[in-house]
Order: C-alpha cells, then structure tokens, then sequence
C-alpha cells in the first residue's frame, strides 16, 4: 500500500487577492504615477462615484457597522474561523494497525485521519515502539477494552498541522505524544507531590478510558467505521491527532527511532527507581523482570548510586544486557528451590532496601514486597495486574515499617521532563540505544508482538 501524502493547501492573504476577485473584472494600477487612463480609469471612476455612498462595513452617516465577533460574541467568532479552518483542511488517508477485536492479530489498514481541531495537533509518527501494555489492552482477559481501536502509546514524530488556538507547535517540530498530560494549570500540575494532571485525574484506567478526543469524537475512520483511539496517542498509525496537551516538543536532532522509548517503557522504568522508589547511593535494589521497563529501572538504580542491584527473570537470555546496564547479580527463580523472596533476603544480609516489580504478576509482587528490609525497605509496583488481581499485603508486614507504593509514567511530569530525558540521552547519560533488539518496518507489527510475546527482543520499534 503506497503512502499518501497531504495536499499541502494555502490560504491567500486579502492583499493577494487577483485583480479580477478585488474589482470584479477590473485590471489593477500598478504604477501609483499612472494617470486615469487605460485600464485604471473606470477602476478611478468607481472610486469617485462610491466615495459619497455608505462603505461596506459601514451604517449611513459613517458610523461603523459591529463586526460579525461583535454582532455574535467572540466564541461566535472563534466557531467560525474553527469552521475556516477545517474546510482549509484535508482528511489524510494513510496506513493504521487496527485491532477489531480482542485476541486477534492487527489488521494493517487505510484509514482516515480527520484534520485537529480546536488546541489539538496532527502528528506524523516516524516511529513507535512495542510495549506489554498494548497486548494487554488486546487480550481477551482485559474487559474494559474497546474496539475497534488504533493502539500505541510509545511514540515519536513531527507535526504537521496544528489546530486553531495551538500555540506552542508548529509543523515540523519534533515530538513525543504522552498518555500523561500535563495542562500546567490544574491543582494537580501545581502540585509537585504527583505527575497526574486533572484532564485523567478520574478515569478509572488510562489504558482505555482516553478512548476519544476531548470533545468525545474520534478523529479516526475505516471503512466508514469510527475506530477508538488509545491513551490519547494512538501512534500505530501513519498519522495521529493528539490534545495539546498530551505532546511535547524535543531537541531537533534526537533520533526518533530511539527517543520514542521516552513515551513509555524507559521513562516508566527509570523514573520508578529514581522518582518513585527514591532510590539511595549505597542501597540494595532488587528488580523484577527484565524487559524494556524492568531494564531502564536497573539503569535508575545504578544511576542513583546503589550498590548492589539483584536482576531476576526466568530468561537467562536478559542477563547479560542486564549486567551491562548495572547489575550485580542475576537470579532466576526457576534455578531455586526456594521461593526467590527466600534467596534475595539471606544474599542481602536481611532483605534489600528497595524492590521494583515490572511484571505485573500479583505472585511477583508479593515476592517482591516479602524481600524487602523490614523497618525501612520499600516496593514499588510498576506492572499492570490483569482482570484486577490484587496484592495479597498482610497489614502486619506494613506494621513492621516496609512500605508499598507505585508508579504512573515513572512519576515524570510529562512536559516538564520529557525534554530534559532527551537532553539527558543525547548528552550520553544513559544507554537508550541497548533496549532497542529490533527496528522493522511497521508492516511487521505482529511479527513484533510474536517476538515479544516469546521473548526474544527487549524492545522491537517500527518505523514508517
């Protein structure tokens, strides 16, 4: 399937107007010097004849006429020129992944991509990477799904065009879409004790309930079918249309088929070290699951200065690159007869001081808050329990002075941070580059989820 490129359509300034449109027929005069001859004249004519007649605009006696912004109010005005813009605008037909129903392969289709709206921004997605989180969204065990839908939230790209009242964008700009928004305005982004922002402070799972824009329409269509977005991204698509709010603009020389791992997997897991868990230099950290979240708190910990960092996967195939991004020593619990809580508490004279589970697995979980130090070790959840499992905590384990917490998008202010992690990388603070095991063309996508799904790859990204 070819790719469709927009038609690029320009709107004429009133002073570029042809002669003909301007004075109906009339030829413009050029030279300022020109007597009234030629085809000046009867341009002049008109000119003399209409000076003592009511000019449009105006009311008889030369009072001004209210203008339409007048006449209607300003929000008539901006309904309006919103209404300029989108017929000024073109639908784009392109290539989308579509999943129609749970538990089926996606679908590689064309779709329609409506033009933004009011403070919303179009996207071309360069690349996008593959992430547990959209399989899970697609499984037959998660019950809030809803279909069909474009999935992807691990995203980067450009703008093409922006919608009225965009000001902070422009087309070409470099950009990261984000699941979590930060308006920079509410109660909840003046304060610095959470990321969340009020637009998603209550949903009830950000995983299906940014299904539609904020005005509660999709800006995607198939078959003449309305197809959902996803986390307000939706970056497996050619194109996307994202909030204003939900994109932030990076370093122009960033390379988006590595920086699209910022939209999710590193952020989530790097942050969660250092954010959420709070990590300290000389602390004991023990990480559960080693994929592309899982690895990137490995790199937290080791970037927040602990001393030891316990690796533990039933693929030993992770251990090596686990090692090179920072940890000590590498368990798999298949290897023990003990349960692993067991075999981390006597390695770490006691339990570890921190503990981050990337699993999603209520057992892992469990294991995880159970090796930690009592009177001060901490846990934090990462993973997504699916069906809405939850973690068996005995109140006396709280008691005795462990704590248990968990992280959204690493506890990152989006806007705030995501540029200076970008910053960070292309300063060569961290090692983005090693989590990508494979870049294939996005036609591949099932093939990507097929290698995850077996474990062969830490992060598969697609590119356009």
């Amino acid at each position: 399937m070819g790719r469709c490129t927009p038609m690029q359509m320009r709107m004429r300034r009133p002073h570029q107007l042809s002669a003909e449109t301007a004075g109906h027929g009339a030829k413009r005069c050029r030279d300022p010097e020109q007597k009234d001859n030629g085809a000046c004249a009867p341009a002049r004519q008109r000119k003399r004849e209409s000076s003592a007649q009511p000019q449009r605009g105006q009311r008889p006696g030369g009072q001004q006429q209210p203008s339409l912004c007048h006449q209607g109010g300003e929000g008539e005005c901006n309904k309006v020129k919103s209404e300029m813009y989108l017929l000024l605008s073109k639908v784009i037909k392109c290539k989308a992944a579509i999943a129609w129903e749970a538990g089926n392969p996606f679908s590689i289709e064309e779709v329609e991509v409506a033009p933004p709206k009011e403070h919303e921004i179009r996207v071309k997605i360069v690349a996008t990477g593959v992430c547990r989180t959209d399989a899970h969204a697609v499984s037959l065990s998660f019950k809030e799904g809803l279909f069909p839908v474009i999935l992807g939230h691990e995203g980067a790209g450009i703008v093409e065009s922006t919608g009225p009242g965009v000001t902070t964008f422009k087309p070409g700009d470099k950009v990261i879409p984000l699941y979590v928004p930060q308006c920079g305005q509410c109660k909840f982004c003046l304060n610095p004790k959470t990321n969340l922002c009020e637009k998603i402070s209550k949903i009830k799972t950000p995983i299906s309930d940014q299904d539609l824009m904020p005005d509660g329409t999709s800006r995607f269509t198939c078959k003449g079918k309305q197809i959902y977005h996803f986390m307000g991204t939706s970056t497996f698509s050619e194109y996307t249309v994202v909030a204003e709010t939900s994109l932030v603009k990076i370093d122009a020389a960033a390379p988006l088929d590595k920086v699209c791992l910022m939209g999710c997997g590193f952020s989530t897991g790097y942050g969660s070290a250092l954010n959420t868990a709070k990590v300290e230099p000389g602390s004991t950290c023990a990480v559960f699951g080693l994929g592309g979240v899982g690895l990137s708190a490995v790199i937290g910990c080791k970037a927040a200065g602990a001393s030891r960092i316990f690796a533990i996967d039933i693929n030993n195939n992770k251990f090596s690159l686990a090692k090179q991004l920072g940890a000590t020593d590498c368990l798999n619990p298949q290897d023990f007869k003990k349960p692993i809580q067991e075999v981390i508490t006597e390695m770490s004279n006691g339990g570890v001081d921190f503990a981050i589970e990337c699993v999603g697995n209520v057992a892992v979980m469990k294991a995880a808050l159970e090796c930690i130090m009592v009177g001060w070790g901490t846990c934090t959840i990462v993973g997504v329990a699916p069906g809405g499992q939850s973690i068996p905590v005995s109140p006396m384990q709280l008691i005795m002075g462990k704590k248990i917490n968990a992280t959204f998008f690493g506890g990152w202010k989006s806007v705030d941070s995501i540029p200076k992690l970008v910053s960070d990388y292309m300063g060569k603070k961290f090692n983005l580059d090693a989590l990508v095991t494979y870049t294939l063309p996005f036609d591949k996508i099932n093939d990507a989820f097929d290698l995850m799904s077996e474990g062969k790859s830490i992060r598969t990204v697609l590119v356009f």
